[in-house]
């Protein structure tokens, strides 16, 4: 038996015996091989903010933003990923565990059933699933657990996307479920994933029967009518997507994608809780010119029990100048259709476990229409390390305050909110991000 350059130095010294030795690296023999193939990572997320002007009671309500995160510096999250990737075989099986600590694991909302939201820890499991593969045609790949939304053009991981803030698309996708979810990779152009979870919400192991209300106050089997209602026992959200990737022999196309997916289920943590479709569209297309890609998103969210819709439409450019050195832009529509009972910008969008500011008090009644520009300067000085610049304006198209304001516990509005004050909304800010 071959032994570490340790073990033999030990039994120089007598501390150990060889024989000993050899017991115990035959026991744990079956622990190191299943140690082997784990991997260790995450990263460390931080941002410095400016928000123009005065008065930060009402923020434009894109997700892991907000007043908390105005006019100073910030511990964003911090990530810890410990995963066994599928390997080639046959019948491989694997996991992930994603870890979230700090601010932004509140916003993530993945508290278990019965977690009183609004007193959540900066604690959270982001993603939590066993992999497995099955040998059917060219190998079906499933996720048990808690996984990513299917949906999206930007990631719930900050470092992925090409800019800093999220879209308000990405703030009223869903975001986490815990289920079943199938990927089939067709051929090399073409693979489709289908997934059944409990529901459309973040909350892992909820229920469409049984669920908590709105600000994190639990009930046993009702909601009120108002909220949507429940459904039966045996209710479930489904979800399903497509993917298309442009072959190698398509010239300057070759690796482009389009994109698409549905979810309909029930969310039952906001306060416009009921059932919700939510439908995706997006593609990214390489472009003649060296470096430079665009991308394009579609994003629509009906809440049925309301019939009220809220879509984003974006438009997403990135060139890489040099190798150390990128330029990302978006350019965003957002409508918040609004009806008797609110829009979603008064409301909690899925997926963020939060209440965003009321439009219903807006100039223009509940409805809402938000132009947004980002521009992201990125340059990587340090070795693993993602720092960027981003400057973004949101502005009030139908000329109605939605931004601003001043939070006063005797002057602020039902609910405790500030009366926004401000048609439009700049912000600079500096992310840096370490990857471990």
């Amino acid at each position: 038996m071959k032994y570490n350059k340790w073990t033999v130095a030990l039994a120089a010294l007598g501390v150990v015996s060889l024989a000993s030795a050899a017991r115990a690296e035959e026991k744990a023999s079956p622990v190191s091989t299943a140690l082997s193939s784990t991997t260790i990572s995450g990263y460390v997320d931080t941002s410095a903010q400016w928000n123009f002007g005065t008065g930060n009671g009402s923020m434009p309500p894109y997700k892991f933003g907000g007043a908390g995160k105005a006019d100073g510096f910030n511990l964003n999250v911090v990530q810890l990923r410990i995963e066994k990737p599928l390997d080639e075989q046959d019948w491989a099986a694997g996991y992930r565990a994603d870890l979230w600590f700090g601010p932004d694991a509140k916003t993530l909302g993945t508290d278990s059933y019965l977690g009183l939201a609004n007193y959540a820890s900066d604690f959270a499991i982001r993603q939590a699933y066993v992999a497995l593969r099955a040998p059917v045609g060219k190998g079906i790949d499933f996720k048990m657990g808690v996984f990513d939304s299917i949906l999206g053009y930007e990631s719930v991981e900050s470092g992925n996307n090409p800019n800093f803030t999220r879209s308000y698309g990405h703030s009223i996708e869903p975001q986490t479920h815990t289920g079943l979810l199938a990927t089939y990779r067709f051929c090399e152009c073409f693979s489709a994933a289908a997934g059944v979870a409990d529901t459309m919400g973040p909350s892992i192991n909820s229920r469409a029967n049984s669920m908590p209300l709105a600000f994190g106050y639990p009930t046993i089997g009702s909601v009120d009518a108002d909220l949507g209602g429940t459904k039966a026992e045996s209710y479930k959200t489904y979800m399903g997507s497509v993917a298309l990737t442009a072959p190698d022999n398509w010239g300057f196309l070759s690796g482009s994608t389009l994109y698409g997916g549905i979810a309909n289920g029930f969310e039952g943590v906001s306060v416009l809780g009921g059932t919700v479709t939510s439908y995706y569209v997006g593609a990214t297309v390489a472009t003649p010119v060296k470096g430079l890609r665009a991308g394009t998103s579609f994003d629509l969210l009906h809440i049925r029990h309301a019939d009220n819709d809220a879509w984003s439409v974006a438009g997403y450019l990135s060139y890489q100048a040099t190798e150390k050195l990128s330029f990302h832009g978006r350019v965003e529509y957002f409508k918040d259709a609004g009806d008797e009972d609110g829009g979603v910008f008064g409301s909690s969008t899925v997926g963020t476990g939060g209440v965003l500011f009321p439009s219903v008090y807006a100039a223009d009644g509940d409805k809402a229409e938000v132009l947004a520009l980002t521009a992201t300067a990125q340059y990587d000085l340090w070795k693993n390390v993602i720092s960027r610049l981003e400057f973004r304006w949101d502005h009030s198209l139908l000329g109605n305050d939605l931004f601003g304001g001043t939070y006063d516990s005797y002057h602020s509005l039902p609910g405790g909110l500030a009366d926004p004050d401000r048609k439009n909304a700049f912000m600079l800010a500096a992310n840096i991000i370490y990857k471990f």
